[in-house]
């Protein structure tokens, strides 16, 4: 067997309308219904399908909790402009920018927390743009 690429993962999440707010606004994501009214976040050529918790699809995960997230998102977007852009949206930086290394090379990275406390890392491949300063450590008011 051989796995192409990625097409989809899940979030179980508190509120749906809630999640998609925050990842269209802050992380301009397209919000798209499906099928019977279902809820996904679209980029690029994949997508985030959204379950609220306790009324989770079947077959679904065996623990599906809020906040148990963890993922990596790359933006072509030079990392300060990302950084400007998440303090005019009131987001909390919670690291960086670091570096760490991507599925292809070494990236750039800051991280956040979305509404459910997923760890959400934003970053560039670092031959793309020149380091930028370390931005203070806040968490969520």
């Amino acid at each position: 067997m051989h796995i192409d690429k990625l097409d989809h993962l899940v979030l179980t999440v508190a509120n749906i309308s809630t999640t998609c707010d925050f990842y269209s606004r802050v992380l301009g994501m397209s919000v798209v219904t499906f099928g019977s009214g279902r809820k996904a976040l679209c980029f690029g050529d994949q997508k985030i399908n959204l379950h609220e918790t306790g009324q989770e699809l079947e077959p679904r995960a065996a623990l599906p909790t809020p906040g148990s997230g963890d993922i990596c998102l790359i933006t072509s977007v030079p990392l300060n402009e990302v950084i400007d852009h998440l303090i005019a949206c009131n987001v909390p930086i919670i690291e960086g920018p670091v570096a760490r290394t991507g599925a292809t090379g070494p990236i750039m990275s800051v991280y956040l927390r979305d509404p459910d406390s997923n760890l959400i890392e934003v970053s560039t491949y670092a031959d793309a743009q020149p380091m930028v300063p370390e931005v203070p450590k806040k968490s969520w008011l």
